[in-house]
């Protein structure tokens, strides 16, 4: 079972068997056996000599006909149901939270075409073509939804596709004595690597107990960098991670080779990345709160942070603590800087939300906040900048150029972000949209700036 849902389900092989398998399934679908040329009855010693078409190839023209036609609707039937699937939930009800990118409505109406199709074979068939049009219905879902996870490119196998956490558990290394003095210099100057230092990092999944605010969150994913794994480590900077929703914590494995390329460059020095789940469930979104779906704002804040201070060699100063996110997650990473400027002296939103929706802002107010407009207008990110003015605080802000919904609302947030004081710098990726492009981007873009900020690089 782990190896299965180990497997890479961005393989251009596997996409493409995908792809050739859905494509032959519609065309069985389409060819029934009246469709098929009959070949004519031969009479008489003459080779040449053949009968007049049977009276039935002429009579089955215009049942071809209708069943052509009939396919035809029922694909076109399938088709339309995808489009308005896609108006309710992209528009109506914004159930994603953005626009979907063109390819992804293909692939989600040609699904529904397929189907449409498949639907149409069950009737009239033998038990055998049934059969296959069940078949073929599984396989055009699996091969749009392998389609639009390849196009987002967030999720590597299929366990993480799936929501399901499969790394490994990671063993922490030992901590270091208490009150060990931290060194006035910066890392880059004062480190020297000790023999046998691994090339390197860690990675893996840990548990982190919600003793303070009862959510049920998934195992965050940790990324030691070399400088941690070695006898003795130095106190390193620390970076708090969330990802977008539907999504988790393993889909920050992106960052690790980022953090790995770093390392080398810089003796193994690397901030510590801590990716946590803010939504406890890919498809549930409480927006980084504290409310009747979840004390999301108190299980980041103060579970997450002792679990860091309890067990894992950090340095306590302020400036090398910072928190980032992606999209959903980069709205939460802004609203918890904003707060907790005392605990987070940087900031690295990649994309993120301006406002902390579920939904639309009526669904919102409804379920997280009771029905009190006041309440969500006071959490929004705005709203808490307007409120302070900061001092020795780093916001960095990163969105694609072709981002068209996030992009603007990152720009608002850097122009907030600046007019209440904090130090800001703005990243456009040209070219990049709201996928795991985006994350990339944002993380080359914002990581070479924090190492200079944790003192791990020359300014």
């Amino acid at each position: 079972m782990e190896q299965l849902l180990n497997v890479s389900v961005v393989d251009q092989a596997l996409l493409y068997s995908f792809y050739a398998l859905s494509a032959l399934a519609i065309l069985f679908l389409l060819l029934r056996a009246g469709l098929l040329p009959r070949r004519a009855a031969r009479i008489g010693p003459s080779v040449g000599e053949v009968r007049n078409p049977a009276p039935h190839t002429a009579s089955a023209l215009p049942g071809r006909r209708r069943w052509l036609v009939t396919a035809a609707a029922a694909t076109a039937a399938g088709a339309l149901t995808g489009a308005l699937t896609l108006l309710v939930c992209e528009v109506l009800l914004n159930v994603f939270g953005l626009p979907l990118d063109p390819d992804t409505r293909v692939w989600v109406i040609s699904a529904f075409a397929g189907l449409g199709l498949a639907v149409v074979n069950l009737w009239r068939s033998r038990w055998w073509r049934k059969a296959v049009a069940v078949v073929a219905s599984l396989l055009f879902m699996a091969t749009a939804a392998l389609g639009i996870n390849a196009g987002y490119g967030l999720n590597p196998t299929l366990g993480a596709m799936l929501g399901m956490n499969q790394a490994n558990h990671l063993t922490l290394p030992k901590l270091n004595p208490p009150h060990q003095p931290e060194s006035k210099a910066p890392l880059w100057q004062s480190w020297k690597p000790p023999a046998g230092m691994p090339a390197v990092g860690r990675s893996g999944s840990v548990t982190i107990p919600a003793d303070a605010s009862g959510f049920h969150a998934r195992d965050a994913f940790l990324y030691l960098p070399p400088a941690a794994l070695v006898d003795n480590p130095p106190p390193l900077p620390v970076v708090i991670m969330m990802m977008g929703q539907p999504g988790g914590p393993e889909q920050s494995r992106s960052a690790v080779q980022e953090l790995d390329a770093l390392a080398q460059q810089n003796h193994g020095l690397a901030p510590l990345l801590l990716t946590v789940d803010q939504l406890g469930d890919p498809y549930r979104n409480p927006v980084c709160v504290d409310s009747a779906k979840g004390n999301v704002y108190t299980y980041v804040t103060t579970d997450v942070v002792n679990y860091i201070r309890k067990n894992l060699n950090v340095a306590t100063d302020r400036t090398q603590w910072a928190v980032a996110g992606y999209s959903n997650g980069g709205e939460c990473a802004l609203s918890f800087t904003a707060k907790r400027p005392e605990i987070f002296g940087s900031l690295l939103d990649i994309s993120g939300e301006l406002d902390p929706l579920d939904g639309t802002a009526a669904n919102t107010v409804k379920t997280i906040f009771g029905g009190s407009q006041s309440a969500f207008t006071a959490e929004k990110p705005t709203t808490i900048l307007k409120a302070h003015k900061y001092t020795d605080e780093l916001a960095i802000f990163t969105s694609g150029a072709l981002d068209s919904k996030y992009g603007p609302q990152s720009a608002s947030a850097a122009k907030d972000a600046k007019a209440a004081g904090m130090t800001t710098h703005r990243f456009v990726g040209p070219g990049i949209g709201h996928r795991g492009d985006a994350v990339s981007f944002g993380l080359k873009s914002g990581l070479p700036l924090l190492f200079q900020r944790f003192g791990l690089a020359p300014s």
